[in-house]
């Protein structure tokens, strides 16, 4: 390999590297917050199991939440049966 290929290697390597160490660092520090907000949640009286439950299907699409609703359903009568 080149000498110039080396440095613009180098140069590129070091940029990502460090824009990763960066973004890792924010990563940690929003982790630490959202910790901080469900701390809180439960101070107040929250349940906080549920309000992660709460989060996760509002990033779902409706038709999956209600494919899975039925899906539920469907099982829970299963189990009545036996």
């Amino acid at each position: 390999m080149s000498e110039l290929n080396i440095t613009v290697s180098a140069g590129l390597i070091k940029q990502t590297v460090s824009q990763v160490e960066k973004l890792e660092a924010d990563k940690l520090e929003l982790s630490s917050q959202i910790k901080e907000v469900f701390d809180n949640a439960r101070a107040q009286g929250l349940e906080v199991s549920v309000l992660k439950q709460l989060i996760k299907i509002r990033k779902k699409k409706q038709e999956d939440i209600e494919m899975a609703e039925e899906l539920l359903e469907i099982y829970k009568r299963a189990l009545e049966q036996s």
